[in-house]
């Protein structure tokens, strides 16, 4: 079976987008199957049309020229990627075209499947009207929201299946008329050997940081709006009252760098919380290694209510602590008092009186990290997730693609 799977982008870029698309890709692989991987314009300007990272080869997509506009510049990245994805397919005689989030990558799928013969499926990560609201472009309800959405649906018809990443997004796809044979959920997952129970912390990194004496709430990741990292800061006055040594640590990069560590300076907490910036992906482990309590505080919108993070899982397969808001993407992971604490979206009180109350059962602690590793262990690891494609592939045969 040869796969060619259209994405958005890819490694070395570090997001959930690339760990999720490369972990698919090793399980693929161990199941016999031949994959290829070509990436949109919207990677970052690639050094040439081919590229190795990691062992891992990419046939890249340039940046279209000319259109910037609203709308023109989305219908030439499909016109670019479109173009690319026919040479590349003529090259590789794929099986199965894997069209990958955002909408943009299936539509050029879609137009090729069609003139190669091809069958296309669409995984579903998130849906780019939601996204955009995120990023800003956009609101809910408008002229732009209603038309992508459509577009959207569109996309989800003309597949031959749909798959996603967990049951709120399913239930959304259900919502627009797409059959329930028709989606099949491939959930986010860990490769369980990769992570081992957390270590002890490098005390020499720790003092480097100003925090050696602290009980350290952390985030690691990218600092997007809807990671809810504001709710985080107007959090720490309250928890600062009853525990003085409590520190902030957020470690990653993002667009909302600057307004967070504005809103530091604004709270005066500029001595409470340590920004580290980007840190190379081998170090991370390090980091969080200094982190008492981690904190998913996202903000409720339709992205974080229907998409499950990858994150929480990920430090569920460590054995840590974590206290997350009680959004629909969160609720499907973490299961409040056994894996993890829930608090309320939206409030920072609540959030602090987690953080409060995990701290005050350190008895529970043992109970709590080993439930989580279970629960990796046991629903969420990637041998079990990928195998659900099986099927599906099958399904839509292994005849030769038409030149």
């Amino acid at each position: 079976m040869r796969i060619l799977h259209i994405l958005d982008h890819s490694i070395p870029l570090h997001s959930g987008y690339t760990f999720r698309t490369l972990s698919i890709l090793r399980e693929q692989r161990r199941l016999g199957w031949e994959t290829y991987h070509l990436t949109s314009p919207k990677h970052t300007e690639p050094s040439g049309v081919e590229e190795t990272v990691d062992g891992w080869h990419f046939y890249r997509t340039s940046s279209p020229t000319g259109a910037r506009l609203p709308g023109f510049a989305e219908v030439a990245l499909i016109k670019q990627t479109q173009a690319r994805l026919l040479e590349v397919a003529r090259m590789v005689r794929p099986d199965i075209l894997h069209a990958h989030s955002p909408v943009l990558n299936v539509i050029p799928a879609l137009r090729v499947g069609r003139q190669l013969g091809i069958p296309v499926v669409y995984e579903v990560r998130a849906f780019w009207e939601d996204a955009a609201v995120d990023h800003g472009t956009t609101t809910e309800g408008s002229l732009r929201y209603r038309l992508t959405r459509r577009l959207e649906t569109h996309a989800l018809r003309q597949a031959a299946h749909v798959f996603t990443i967990c049951e709120g997004l399913r239930d959304d796809i259900a919502r627009r008329g797409i059959a329930a044979d028709k989606v099949t959920v491939i959930p986010n997952a860990v490769d369980i050997e990769s992570f081992e129970p957390g270590g002890q912390p490098d005390q020499t990194l720790k003092a480097t940081l100003g925090l050696t004496s602290a009980t350290v709430v952390g985030f690691i990741g990218s600092l997007y709006a809807y990671e809810g990292l504001d709710l985080l800061l107007d959090a720490m006055p309250a928890l600062l009252q009853k525990r003085p040594e409590v520190r902030a640590l957020l470690v990653g990069g993002g667009p909302q760098d600057d307004a967070l560590r504005a809103q530091v300076q604004r709270l005066g907490l500029a001595d409470k919380v340590v920004f580290t910036g980007r840190v190379p992906h081998a170090e991370v482990q390090r980091y969080y290694d200094l982190v008492d309590v981690l904190a998913y505080p996202r903000h409720s919108m339709r992205l974080t209510e229907l998409v499950t993070p990858l994150k929480p899982l990920e430090a569920m397969a460590q054995g840590r602590l974590l206290v997350a808001s009680d959004v629909g993407g969160h609720k499907e992971l973490i299961r409040h008092g056994e894996t993890g604490w829930l608090f309320k979206a939206g409030s920072a009180s609540a959030l602090a009186a987690s953080v409060e109350a995990l701290l005050e059962r350190r008895n529970e602690w043992p109970r709590l990290r080993q439930a989580g590793r279970r629960f990796v262990e046991a629903e969420r690891n990637w041998a079990a997730s990928v195998a659900r494609y099986a099927p599906v592939y099958a399904s839509l045969g292994e005849a030769p693609a038409h030149a």
